[in-house]
């Protein structure tokens, strides 16, 4: 009998390999950066403002501002893609592989943007008067072409749920379990239950008490991360540029064999940097945009703009330190992957032994917070398949899934979540693509009637 990791492993290389998922989804980001010319780059500075300085659209129609709905996504993707995700692509695909999640990262500002521009012009609402929106609405009925918008959006929600117990839960509770483990000797079982019972108590009370939570709590964790991640560049800035070197050069004629580390090849760091670059920042899977959709806005290209500034700051920003870390300090030649990469890097770059400690406290962190906002995707998901009645049972299920998580091999749920992005993203990035004309008429007529 196979080996179920071996054969999850397959199918990943399959789903994400070259001919089919890493083209499309660069392909889609890049198509609808120069439909909407660069606004991205055009626009960053303005969409910075309107989230974290406006933050608030008053007397809008939603269930929780600009600000809680940007938190809430970052709290689903500022996870463990930024320490552990970042650590497994330079480990697998060397320094290179950081260059190809800037460029994921770059072109999915323009996904990002579009899905939830999307997502906000569909949303409807239900008979608890709260918002419901994301892709499986905007492929249903944005897609006015036999039946094909309702099969795509039924198989987005159907993934979404999936994927929700996978890069939402167990990858999460897995990867914070194994580094207390190595930090502080903790049980893996205890930091199951703990991290359950903690989730529980957030995620029963829905998406304004989510929003509530995570507009304190991520602010505070990125702030925290980044500070320790800056220390350890400031100490290290002379290999900086070096590092840099590395990433250019790995990224366009791989890395030779160094020390623990055994090579890698071109095609190894555009795919473990665009995969791991997408499970960090998840441009193209559509899941930002359920959380776009609750926000309380009049115009969907106002909530589009401080949607678009999640791609930058998770991975242009946060991922950047990360990866920067890891190279200066030298831990990527160690032969080490994942969490203890990333442990060793603040180990030997900050003095003492309380490196390592704020890696595995920062991890759980950001676990955390993503099981949260994930939780809320799976909801919505689960709500547009089988109705408000499963969205308890389904909360229930979230919440022991996460101690479950916590027991499993790194490699297999690694593995299952980047198969359950990857279908995720298939029929999003198709109706992307399809809605793409809606979505540069949107763009022209708020820029002409706002001036903005």
């Amino acid at each position: 009998m196979s080996d179920p990791a071996a054969v999850i492993q397959r199918i990943g290389d399959f789903v994400w390999g070259p001919f089919l998922l890493i083209p499309l989804l660069l392909l889609t980001g890049l198509f609808l950066t120069l439909r909407l010319r660069g606004l991205q780059f055009r626009k960053l500075w303005h969409s910075l403002y309107v989230a974290l300085i406006v933050r608030r659209e008053k007397g809008a129609e939603g269930d929780i501002s600009h600000f809680q709905a940007l938190m809430t996504a970052l709290a689903a993707t500022v996870g463990t893609g930024n320490i552990v995700g970042v650590a497994t692509a330079i480990a697998t695909g060397g320094p290179g592989a950081l260059f190809w999640m800037w460029m994921t990262g770059l072109v999915g500002m323009a996904t990002k943007f579009s899905e939830a521009l999307l997502s906000v012009k569909f949303r409807v609402t239900d008979a608890r008067g709260e918002q419901c929106g994301g892709p499986m609405y905007y492929l249903a009925n944005g897609i006015q072409w036999r039946g094909l918008g309702k099969m795509l959006g039924w198989l987005f929600a159907l993934f979404a749920v999936c994927a929700s117990f996978g890069i939402g839960n167990m990858v999460q509770s897995n990867s914070v379990a194994h580094a207390l483990n190595t930090s502080f000797q903790l049980p893996v079982w205890a930091t199951g239950l703990i991290l359950a019972v903690a989730a529980g108590l957030v995620i029963l009370g829905g998406i304004k008490s989510i929003g509530r939570f995570t507009g304190v709590f991520v602010p505070v964790m990125i702030v925290a991360y980044m500070f320790s991640s800056g220390l350890v560049l400031v100490l290290f800035a002379r290999e900086i540029p070096a590092a840099l070197g590395l990433v250019f050069e790995g990224a366009f004629s791989g890395t030779a064999a160094v020390g623990g580390f055994a090579g890698a090849a071109v095609r190894q760091a555009i795919r473990f940097g665009v995969a791991r670059g997408i499970f960090s920042n998840e441009s193209g899977l559509g899941s930002a945009g359920i959380a776009a959709a609750a926000a309380q806005t009049r115009e969907p290209v106002r909530q589009a703009l401080v949607s678009m500034t999640q791609t930058f700051i998770d991975t242009i920003v946060v991922c950047s330190f990360t990866g920067l870390a890891i190279l200066v300090t030298g831990g990527w030649k160690e032969g080490l992957n994942g969490a203890e990469l990333t442990q060793y890097a603040f180990s030997h770059g900050l003095p003492g032994e309380w490196g390592g400690w704020i890696v595995a406290v920062c991890l759980s962190m950001f676990a955390f917070s993503t099981m949260l906002g994930w939780s809320y995707y799976g909801e919505k998901s689960i709500e547009y398949l089988m109705g408000e009645r499963f969205i308890l049972p389904y909360r229930i299920l979230f919440i022991v899934a996460i101690f479950f998580g916590a027991l499993r091999s790194l490699d297999f749920v690694w593995g299952l979540s980047d198969v359950m992005n990857g279908l995720m993203a298939l029929p999003n990035l198709v109706g992307l693509l399809l809605l793409s004309g809606v979505i540069v008429r949107e763009t022209q007529d708020y820029f002409k009637r706002t001036g903005e």
